[in-house]
């Protein structure tokens, strides 16, 4: 059996169910920041205890997806996103009760970490790899990155509100039953005949899949800029609230901030999965990359009021997430789909790697200096770095002799 004659899970079905968990999975994450002040605060704890969590936090999900992308490629996706749903549960519970910076650093880091592994863009990609044709892919994987983007503007300003009314701990515990809802989703998700289909696709063992896409120029290069965009988005999306309450703006403010930049990324992923129909992704990404350099320099430039910062929001929105689609449909077309949860997990793992650096500086420095000024200056000689790497990319499929390098195609 190959994969083209094994039965296929409809389209619909595919986007509408990957997509809602996506948006639980992802909108909840965003939120995070929103807790920085609430339980340093209430525990007596410095922010660098919280970014380092935060910081594991992004390290284990890198890690974990890593194994969640090889168990969804060799056991299909329902199974992982069970566990994922069932760890998110517990280690919200584990963050709401964590009594010192150790317990909320394997609670909020570890647990979390693994949980969002096992139920966002690695294991969710797979199954649209293998379930929507190559023509359609890019345009697929950007409405499931549109619809992350969507949670974070529909769950970020729904924390506020919880954190508002209930409290701290109370509001965690609502969303530990919340993403429980993955696992009803999750079962609409079972590839039918996946077992047969994935032995027939798999011409490689995993060491092989490793060795091929580990000494391929392009990967190395996909993996640097997505080291980027980590260290870019999540530095934000946990010190900006902080950054902006610094500066003497409202707390309103910085949750208005994160649901702009949410709505924003709708648009912006959407129209770069489109576009990688379409256009060279690595054109695409260079110009997500260096746009982000300019849009943080004016931020900096510019008189800091709310009305800066919901601009620098909606610029940051169209480009917050838009390098997933394309980064993603690259490795699915230059390596195939037999290994792409795999293959995306190694490529994620260096976006967390940039995401520990990111949120743990941001932390440190701040400490250290009483400003997030230095990471300001980092992010911004980074995205001009990442926007040069990825211009050399090669984007057709790897040559494994013709039969091969027909299926990769």
């Amino acid at each position: 059996m190959t994969s083209a004659s094994a039965p296929r899970l409809s389209a619909a079905q595919v986007l509408i169910c990957g997509a809602a968990i996506v948006t639980l999975s992802m909108g909840v994450r965003h939120g995070f920041g929103l807790w920085l002040q609430p339980i340093t605060q209430a525990q007596d704890w410095t922010r660098e205890n919280f970014a380092f969590a935060m910081a594991i936090q992004n390290l284990a999900w890198g890690l974990f997806g890593i194994f969640a992308g090889m168990a969804a490629d060799r056991f299909g996706a329902f199974r992982v996103l069970v566990g994922g749903a069932a760890l998110y549960g517990l280690g919200l519970y584990g963050m709401a009760t964590a009594s010192s910076p150790t317990l909320f650093a394997l609670t909020a880091g570890v647990l979390i970490g693994a949980a969002q592994a096992g139920t966002t863009y690695a294991v969710i990609y797979g199954v649209i790899g293998r379930q929507i044709p190559a023509e359609k892919r890019s345009w697929a994987m950007g409405v499931a990155a549109a619809a992350g983007s969507f949670g974070q503007f529909l769950m970020v300003p729904v924390e506020g509100w919880l954190i508002a009314s209930f409290g701290w701990q109370q509001a965690l515990m609502v969303l530990a039953a919340a993403v429980l809802l993955i696992m009803p989703l999750a079962a609409f998700l079972r590839e039918p005949g996946f077992a047969a289909a994935a032995a027939a696709r798999r011409e490689q063992t995993i060491a092989q899949a490793l060795r091929e896409a580990f000494g391929y120029r392009s990967f190395q290069l996909l993996m640097a800029g997505y080291f980027v965009c980590g260290f870019q988005v999540v530095f934000i999306g946990v010190h900006m609230p902080s950054y902006l309450k610094d500066q003497g703006l409202s707390p309103q403010v910085a949750s208005y901030a994160l649901a702009i930049i949410g709505l924003f990324n709708v648009v912006g992923t959407y129209v770069a999965g489109s576009l990688g129909q379409r256009m060279a992704k690595r054109h695409i990404l260079a110009f997500i990359y260096l746009a982000r350099s300019v849009a943080i320099t004016l931020f900096l430039i510019a008189p800091l009021t709310p009305a800066s910062v919901y601009v620098f929001s909606a610029a940051m929105g169209l480009l917050w997430l838009s390098t997933v689609p394309p980064t993603n449909a690259v490795v699915a077309q230059i390596f195939g789909v037999a290994h792409l949860s795999m293959l995306g997990g190694f490529v994620f793992f260096s976006h967390q790697i940039g995401s520990f650096m990111g949120v743990w500086l941001g932390g440190l420095l701040y400490d250290r200096t009483g400003s997030y000024d230095i990471v300001w200056y980092i992010s911004i000689a980074l995205g001009i770095f990442a926007a040069l790497v990825n211009l050399p990319v090669r984007e057709t499929a790897i040559g494994r002799g013709p039969a091969r390098a027909g299926a990769a195609a």
